[in-house]
């Protein structure tokens, strides 16, 4: 069994253009006396690798106190793509997922884009986790459309995740997040155990 770490630092993370970067703030030393060191830190939900609940695009959807565990724990199917996620690009990933036995999470690593063709197909299949490695699943500055699609059929996405030495196959996944009542997004500590191993 080997497991692999797929999350970003959290203070030397990428942020998505406009949200603020995480600030740690050391409050309490030992070296000064205190009895304990201690940190305390301000951040958005949606900073490093985290999870987007539906009601992140969506007024009426759910929080991520709402989405249960069961989403971002399981077998997973990793594919490598660069550049945009077409119908034909998801239906050939699903395909080979499906074969694994592992179409209910799916990750693409690489400079992946999503685009709304591609997320009706994950929609459609009732896949319940899409994830990639940018900061958002759909274009960086247009991302709303693709958002819908998949938050709107509950499909829930895992943001900034770290793929770069992870090979194509089959994983078990554990993200879950951080349990934030009534947020939209929340980080969480990613990880793959490899199943060759």
């Amino acid at each position: 069994m080997k497991l692999i770490d797929i999350t970003q630092e959290l203070f030397t993370c990428h942020v998505y253009p406009g949200d603020p970067q995480p600030e740690r703030n050391q409050i309490q030393f030992t070296d000064k006396g205190d009895m304990c060191n201690l940190t305390r830190f301000s951040m958005c939900a949606h900073n490093g690798t985290h999870v987007d609940a539906p009601y992140h695009f969506i007024g009426s959807g759910k929080t991520i106190d709402q989405m249960g565990l069961v989403p971002y724990v399981g077998d997973c199917y990793v594919a490598r793509f660069d550049g945009d996620v077409t119908e034909e690009v998801m239906s050939s990933i699903l395909s080979r997922a499906r074969k694994a036995g592992a179409a209910e999470r799916i990750l693409i690593g690489g400079e992946a884009t999503m685009t709304e063709e591609g997320a009706k197909v994950l929609s459609d299949a009732g896949v319940l986790l899409f994830g990639n490695e940018s900061q958002t699943v759909g274009p960086l500055m247009s991302p709303a459309a693709v958002h819908m699609i998949l938050l709107g059929s509950d499909v829930t996405l895992l943001e900034g995740v770290v793929l770069s030495d992870v090979p194509e196959g089959v994983y078990f996944l554990s993200a879950a997040p951080l349990n934030l009542g009534g947020a939209d997004g929340a980080p969480c500590r990613a990880y793959l155990i490899s199943k060759d191993d």
